[in-house]
């Protein structure tokens, strides 16, 4: 990492559809970086912290139409406020590396496209009241097919208790995968597109080359 990046940490975003595999390649790449002995931790949205994770089960659970996507927006803003205030920014002040799974870009695909509140709007919110001006610098979007992500999610275990946006209907999830995709086209630079439909030692190979790529400042 050059000398800028060092004093302030490195942020790595990960962001894609459900049943994606983000939790198996965050963990593949956390292992790549304590391998090369960096100080790097994981995190994940909603969540983070106590506070935070009490306002995820309050997103993720119970039927479809719990929430209007207002009320959704505004859970998830207190939630990451309270995330980045308590536990990325300090340790990107730290110098460490933080890798999230789902930030900003979930906000704006899921709430932003998806549940149509605008992109306009969800930017300008999050920006007063949620980022606090802690944006990733490098993103990685696993795209998936909706159907086979929601097949993979059937056969997950441990997880039945997550299940609110797996059960909506399927065009919300055709909208929402090219909600990501359109979101990439616009930031080509920071959010990779990854093919999540190949093997994941592929899949994770593809990442840390990628990785690799920002140490060595050429991303």
């Amino acid at each position: 990492i050059d000398g800028t990046s060092q004093k302030r940490g490195l942020f790595i975003s990960f962001e894609g559809g459900e049943g994606a595999g983000k939790t198996t390649q965050i963990d593949r790449l956390l292992s790549w970086l304590h391998a090369r002995n960096e100080d790097a931790v994981k995190t994940r949205e909603p969540g983070g912290t106590p506070g935070a994770d009490q306002i995820r089960q309050l997103i993720v659970t119970g039927e479809g139409d719990r929430w209007s996507a207002e009320t959704e927006l505004l859970l998830l803003l207190a939630a990451r406020r309270d995330h980045v205030s308590k536990v990325i920014a300090p340790a990107l002040a730290d110098g460490k590396i933080v890798i999230c799974d789902r930030y900003l870009d979930s906000t704006l695909a899921y709430q932003g496209i998806a549940r149509g509140l605008g992109l306009e709007k969800v930017r300008m919110l999050d920006d007063e009241w949620g980022n606090g001006g802690t944006r990733p610098d490098l993103t990685f979007l696993l795209d998936l097919p909706p159907d086979e992500g929601l097949r993979r999610t059937r056969l997950r275990e441990g997880a039945e208790d997550e299940t609110r946006f797996e059960g909506l209907d399927f065009s919300f999830h055709e909208t929402l995968r090219k909600g990501f995709i359109d979101l990439a086209a616009a930031e080509p630079a920071r959010i990779k597109v990854i093919d999540a439909a190949r093997p994941v030692d592929e899949i994770a190979a593809e990442i840390i080359g990628l990785t690799a790529q920002l140490f060595a400042g050429e991303g």
